[in-house]
């Protein structure tokens, strides 16, 4: 056979991306080793300083003493500046003593726990971040985008009825894919708009709501039309999530949420399981997206569906409102929800 032959022979082609596929695999184990390195030997050198300045009365001058001497020994190798020794043990004291955190302080890089460390005070905050930047692979860039955007909150927040709708399989994953507030700040709109100045600009910025929707989701299209009896019904928003092999439906409403809009998704969702799911997919979802809501009437709309539904609000400013700080959940609560992120 022919160098030509090869090139265009299938059973090459095939040959070719599974040799592809192991480099790529290969070089990300090799990056996740080096970094799991990195991060024991930061561990060690916080702890060695503690149990030093314990046992021997060291003072703080000795990070000063050490990072001068390390940057002669190992010239051109960065990461022993005092103030990067001074976040060593720092870093070490603020873990070492946490059980949840503990394990987990290898799986994330050193500049993103340099973020979650001053951003995030609460522990479970930082278990959230830092489980969520591991398993949706965020840079550090959109880490702090999302700690700005308050993602931790609008999360335990979170107004579905996936517990009651949804298969084991798929429920917790489904609860993590909803927020309870999405913000909507790079439409760039005004105060006053319509439903379909807010569809087009999210549209417009497909990239940015997507970020803020998920990773996992992928957009199918806006005004998703379905005929039944030559009547026309569109769906706002139509996604698919990849993680739970399921369609999306998104409404969208610039006012307050009344319990009507839920029987008009239950509706959509009747039709995209009929007419539009594959054979292989779970059963649709829907998303309402409101201007606000009032919890107590989520909560009866919700309580007797048999249909998968979540409702939201949107923020067209990144400021989350100051009464969800009183919402929170108790430290269990939170506890037990943050758990389906390591699932």
């Amino acid at each position: 056979m022919n160098s030509l032959q090869i090139l265009t022979d299938n059973d090459y082609l095939l040959f070719l991306i599974e040799i592809k596929e192991r480099i790529h695999r290969s070089r990300y184990e090799a990056a996740k080793a080096v970094n799991q390195e990195i991060i024991q030997l930061y561990w060690d050198i916080g702890r060695s300083i503690t149990e030093k300045q314990q046992s021997l009365g060291w003072g703080n001058s000795v990070v000063e003493t050490l990072s001068e001497d390390l940057q002669k020994e190992f010239p051109g190798v960065s990461g022993f500046s005092a103030r990067n020794i001074w976040y060593m043990q720092q870093f070490y004291v603020e873990y070492k003593d946490n059980t949840f955190l503990q394990p987990l302080v290898a799986e994330i890089s050193w500049s993103k726990h340099l973020v979650i460390m001053a951003k995030c005070k609460d522990m479970q905050e930082r278990q959230f971040y830092i489980l969520t930047t591991k398993k949706f692979g965020w840079t550090k860039d959109l880490l702090i985008h999302q700690i700005e955007l308050k993602a931790y909150e609008r999360y335990l927040l979170g107004q579905t009825n996936f517990d009651d709708t949804l298969p084991e399989k798929i429920k917790k994953q489904a609860i993590l894919a909803v927020k309870d507030e999405y913000n909507f700040s790079f439409t760039n709109l005004a105060g006053e708009h319509s439903e379909a100045d807010l569809e087009q600009a999210l549209i417009n910025n497909i990239r940015s709501f997507l970020i803020e929707f998920g990773s996992d989701f992928s957009f199918i299209g806006n005004q998703y039309r379905i005929e039944v009896e030559d009547e026309e019904y569109f769906i706002d928003l139509l996604l698919f999530h990849r993680r739970l092999q399921c369609l999306v439906a998104v409404e969208l409403k610039i006012g307050k949420f009344i319990p009507e809009y839920k029987g008009k998704m239950e509706f959509y969702l009747n039709l995209l399981n009929d007419r539009v799911k594959l054979s292989h997919e779970n059963e649709a979802i829907g998303i309402i997206v409101c201007k606000s809501k009032k919890r107590t009437i989520v909560e009866y709309a919700l309580k007797d569906s048999k249909k998968p539904i979540g409702i939201a609000t949107y923020n067209l400013s990144a400021t989350l409102p100051e009464a969800y700080k009183t919402l929170l959940p108790t430290p269990d609560e939170i506890a037990e929800k943050i758990n389906t992120l390591l699932l």
